[in-house]
């Protein structure tokens, strides 16, 4: 084995990490276990050249051209263990790369999301190496179930609706925030409930109401983009992060940019409607016989720059929102700065 060598457990790893290690890790653990280290993709793919490693980390934001850096390095290491580092809007990117093959390996063997304890990164690494040997004495469905399980973890899910639960959300919406910032980007925060919820439970017992908020869930994730992170903060509470897309906002000019930054959040705006549209539609036939009841939802919008700089700011500001529509009869989503108008009511200029 060459490179830096570290032991934890009685179990030693040549670890290489591409990119910058305090984006990756959590503070005050980035210096607890030795690894070498390179800032630059061309760096590393010259280091691999002349060294063998046990892993490779890879800090997905600082490696431009991912996707060719990843072929390189299976080409040079193929059976290596590749772990990825990413943020939580990188998680659909990092999803893709560990599905996605390059002369009969995958591109990427696992991800963690960042920040992440050095440790935990080095026992990811460890779990990968047990895995391939399971597949070598049991089989590839092993190693399928294991790496299923392993990535059901990872996703920080709510149990009951499969969405993301609000560890996640909350994080994601930082991460969401500091990428706009980035790049004159703008980050809508939609929270909403269900109204009379508890009635609903009262009447047809928890069973249902659970049911309900699974197809809530479904309709919810169906109406949004792919790209948006779709959550329950708990009980009957749901939340919507609407973000750009990096792709999307890198291809804008910089009058673009500012302008989205100063208007409302135009294709937020147009899903929440589509939202409460199918809603209104979608039948509820946990509600027995009678299944026809119209389901209703209360929410707030507050979109990032104009209604708050952070994170907790805009949960602030969507949450006063919805108290706003709660008080005001339920069954409408109203804007943070419209005034108290619901959503329905914004025209644009064309």
């Amino acid at each position: 084995m060459s490179g830096d060598e570290f032991k934890i457990d009685g179990i030693e790893a040549g670890i290489l990490l591409i990119g910058d290690a305090s984006k990756a890790f959590e503070e005050g653990s980035a210096g607890q276990l030795k690894m070498e280290g390179c800032t630059q993709a061309e760096q590393a793919l010259q280091t691999v050249q002349r060294k063998d490693y046990d892993a490779i980390g890879i800090v997905m934001e600082d490696v431009k051209g991912l996707r060719e850096v990843l072929r390189k390095l299976r080409q040079e290491m193929a059976d290596v263990p590749i772990v990825l580092l990413a943020k939580m809007h990188e998680e659909p990117a990092a999803i893709g790369f560990l599905r996605e093959e390059y002369n009969g390996f995958h591109l990427a063997d696992d991800y963690l999301i960042c920040p992440v304890p050095q440790r935990e990164f080095f026992e990811a690494i460890i779990e990968g190496e047990r895995i391939d040997r399971e597949m070598k004495e049991a089989g590839a469905e092993t190693m399928l179930r294991r790496k299923i399980r392993q990535l059901e973890k990872l996703a920080m899910t709510d149990d009951l609706t499969g969405l993301k639960n609000r560890r996640y959300i909350r994080e994601f919406c930082r991460q969401a925030i500091e990428n706009a910032r980035q790049r004159n980007g703008q980050v809508t925060l939609l929270i909403f409930d269900i109204d009379d919820l508890k009635h609903y439970n009262d009447m047809y017992g928890h069973t249902a109401g659970d049911e309900i908020l699974k197809r809530v869930a479904v309709l919810l994730q169906r109406c949004c983009r792919p790209h948006d992170a779709v959550g329950r903060l708990g009980g009957d509470e749901f939340v919507v992060i609407f973000w750009q897309g990096p792709s999307v906002t890198s291809q804008k000019s910089p009058e673009e940019r500012r302008r989205l930054r100063a208007e409302h959040p135009r294709e937020a705006i147009s899903i929440a409607n589509r939202f409460v549209e199918e809603l209104k539609k979608a039948q509820q036939p946990q509600l027995g016989p009678t299944g026809s009841t119209v389901l209703t939802i209360s929410g707030g919008l507050a979109t990032y720059p104009k209604d708050g700089s952070i994170a907790e700011e805009l949960f602030a500001q969507a949450d006063r929102a919805l108290l706003e529509a709660k008080r005001s009869g339920k069954n409408r989503i109203y804007l943070v700065g419209a005034g108290g108008s619901d959503i329905t009511d914004i025209k644009y200029n064309q």
